[in-house]
């Protein structure tokens, strides 16, 4: 059977070739002088302890959520494995938690 399929371009793209030089000059060239690029994520320097801990919790509960349903679809060693990093989730869960009743405490005083 013959398949038809396509010719590939004639000519390189010069948009990609170029984009592709700039993120290679950036990571294997930094110049000395330019200060380095935040992260890709960051956190504000004003965040407020309140803030932290709420957001910390959240995503501590939004891990265990995450693998217990994981951990439904996977058998054997995965599952084990997907199951030990639920149970090292929520022990952060259950420390963020006392750490929400220690700030809760103190901004009730």
């Amino acid at each position: 059977m013959f398949k038809v399929t396509p010719n590939p371009p004639n000519e390189p793209d010069l948009k990609l070739n170029q984009a592709a030089h700039r993120a290679i000059d950036r990571y294997l060239s930094p110049e000395a002088d330019s200060p380095s690029p935040p992260g890709l994520f960051s956190v504000a320097a004003d965040a407020s302890n309140e803030t932290l801990i709420t957001n910390s919790y959240e995503t501590f509960s939004s891990v265990t959520a995450l693998l217990l349903d994981l951990s439904e679809d996977l058998t054997g060693k995965q599952r084990d494995v997907a199951l030990a990093i639920h149970q090292l989730s929520e022990l952060g869960v259950l420390l963020m938690d006392r750490l929400m009743e220690r700030e809760a405490a103190v901004a009730g005083r």
